[in-house]
């Protein structure tokens, strides 16, 4: 069943690091009824996974930290490559934030990336992926868990460019604790320090930043979701 654009919006609004940035990069409006016929194109709605999310163990807040601590002691990669239509980037993952890294590692092979796309473009600023309205990406958020991942963030690592940190709940958040779901690289060139403490940086961009400031170039809505819809497929490399 087509989920209906506005709940989209809501939706990834309330995953979105919403804050503030200069506004003299800001984009010219789009007519919002056209933005609705394209986003309906060119996002399938009824995508669905192969995976038996069966076999997928639920995750509960008060399990979450143990859980990812030993997933982490298991699963010590640190290297992914994110591939896209528009070419393919790397991703080096810090050890310090021990829980992000391990949850970004086991969404990753669980598959879950697969299922998503860019959702959020703020030029110039950040490029943001880990949300569709895609059926699939919705019955795996159901299968992992409804945990949020507590802050991990510290003065070792900063927002950057090429920085790859986490999204959180942009209201009634007081602990700035993360999606598991949903991370953000910087493209602002000096720089976005502001988030330093909001959101923890959990790894940087070491190879294909260009395809990144492609992804950041993209024309998109009003709720900054572009209007070419950018899939990825995320795979370890080690």
């Amino acid at each position: 069943m087509k989920i209906p654009f506005l709940i989209i919006c809501l939706f990834a609004v309330l995953f979105s690091c919403k804050e503030n940035k200069d506004t003299s990069s800001e984009k010219k409006a789009v007519k919002k009824d056209s933005i609705e016929k394209e986003i309906e194109v060119n996002i399938p709605s009824n995508g669905k996974t192969d995976r038996d999310l069966r076999q997928i163990k639920f995750i509960e807040q008060e399990e979450l930290i143990p859980f990812l601590k030993n997933y982490g002691k298991e699963n010590p990669e640190t290297i992914v490559e994110v591939e896209t239509d528009m070419g393919n980037f790397s991703i080096e993952l810090y050890p310090e934030p021990v829980l992000h890294r391990a949850n970004f590692i086991r969404l990753t092979k669980l598959g879950y990336f697969d299922t998503t796309v860019f959702h959020r473009v703020d030029d110039n600023f950040v490029v943001q992926g880990g949300n569709s309205d895609r059926t699939a990406t919705h019955q795996f958020r159901k299968a992992v868990g409804n945990y949020l991942i507590p802050n991990e963030f510290t003065s070792k690592y900063k927002h950057d460019y090429r920085a790859v940190s986490a999204a959180k709940y942009s209201e009634q958040n007081v602990s700035n604790a993360s999606s598991p779901f949903e991370f953000f690289v910087v493209t602002k060139s000096n720089g976005a320090y502001h988030l330093d403490n909001d959101h923890t940086v959990f790894g940087k961009v070491i190879s294909g930043m260009d395809v990144v400031e492609k992804i950041d170039d993209l024309e998109t809505d009003g709720s900054e979701w572009p209007l070419t819809n950018v899939g990825m497929n995320i795979k370890v490399i080690r």
